[in-house]
């Protein structure tokens, strides 16, 4: 019964994802995170004050349901389904993190340094978080879509600007971390 621990691999999770964005593809619907931020926005009254809310939402409402099996499936697969929730990093990672002040660095999935309650009260920390959330937020409006809708929805269906979109957030995530990064911390 061990195996419901473990991660599921790619030549099952694989085509499972494909198959969903066959479903879809086929019920012209496209996946995408970020514009659920827009739904929520419209359904809280956003649309009242700006004309980029002004869109008919419950027509998104499929999406929302998607947004909420994501937290439902996370929770379950973080406390029900998984026994250890280090992360498997090489040794090598780990001494660079901790060198950089993470000494939860593979013991926890997210570094408690940068994401404890604690570190709300942390100036540096509270800073980071929010201008990286602006960022990727600005970064998603800007490129018309998050990382798991141009990965996964643009790219199964062929379009060159989700390429585009994929390949700018590979070099921003390698511009971060390998240059960035090391500034910040």
């Amino acid at each position: 019964m061990n195996w419901i621990y473990e991660p599921w691999p790619w030549y099952v999770s694989g085509p499972l994802i494909a198959f969903i964005m066959f479903l879809l593809l086929m019920v012209g619907k496209n996946f995408g995170m970020s514009s659920n931020l827009r739904t929520m926005c419209t359904i809280c009254g956003a649309d009242k004050s700006a004309e980029f809310f002004k869109f008919d939402w419950k027509k998104q409402r499929w999406n929302l349901i998607v947004v909420l099996g994501a937290i439902i499936g996370g929770f379950i697969g973080s406390h029900l389904l998984s026994l250890d929730t280090s992360v498997a990093i090489t040794e090598n990672t780990i001494a660079d993190l901790k060198s950089l002040g993470f000494d939860s660095a593979g013991s926890a999935y997210l570094p408690t340094e940068l994401y404890g309650i604690s570190q709300l009260t942390d100036l540096k920390s509270l800073a980071v978080l929010i201008l990286g959330g602006f960022f990727v937020g600005f970064g998603a409006r800007y490129a018309g879509g998050c990382t798991s809708g141009h990965a996964i929805s643009g790219l199964s269906n062929l379009q060159i600007p989700s390429l585009i979109a994929v390949i700018g957030f590979f070099i921003g995530g390698l511009v971060m971390i390998h240059f960035l990064f090391p500034l910040i911390f």
